[in-house]
């Protein structure tokens, strides 16, 4: 496994190929998967945390039903662009997953996605409990949505395939 940035990814990843969006939490990883031709990014269910290797198994199942060719994980960057342990906690999960899988990784600054994710479900008029149950999920989608608008903006440039 690899961790890339947005530009390596786009010239390594061939057409037809889904990628996954993940916003890890203390008590769950948020799962988006994009369509095939990359420009839609749809939220799955929630992996609820137990310990590494359950959860690291579950998102590696996902991942080989959906067949994904890669990770965009958000990065939990504070306001100012310093990183604080949840940074941390982020990089030491993405190296504990070089043990567990080829897939390359792709860290994507996630300020404001669950912000903007939650302003989508309220408008979307989603009840509070039902809100705290795809909170992440969507913000994972609009951390994949980013990536897959950078990703496609890159293309247009002609900087991938």
């Amino acid at each position: 496994m690899a961790i890339l940035t947005i530009e390596e990814l786009a010239t390594q990843l061939q057409q037809n190929q889904a990628i996954a969006g993940l916003d890890l939490g203390t008590k769950t990883i948020g799962l988006s998967v994009s369509d095939l031709g990359r420009r839609f990014a749809t939220p799955r269910e929630v992996i609820r945390r137990v310990k590494f290797g359950v959860d690291a198994d579950a998102l590696l199942s996902a991942a080989e039903k959906e067949k994904v060719a890669a990770f965009v994980i958000g990065l939990p960057v504070n306001m100012d662009g310093s990183e604080g342990p949840r940074c941390q906690a982020t990089r030491a999960f993405v190296r504990n997953m070089e043990q567990k899988t080829p897939l390359p990784f792709v860290f994507w600054d996630e300020r404001l996605s669950t912000v903007a994710a939650e302003r989508v479900l309220i408008e979307m008029d989603v009840s509070r409990k039902k809100r705290a149950e795809r909170i992440d999920s969507a913000a994972a989608s609009f951390i994949l949505q980013g990536a897959l608008d950078r990703l496609a903006s890159l293309a247009r440039d002609g900087l991938s395939d």
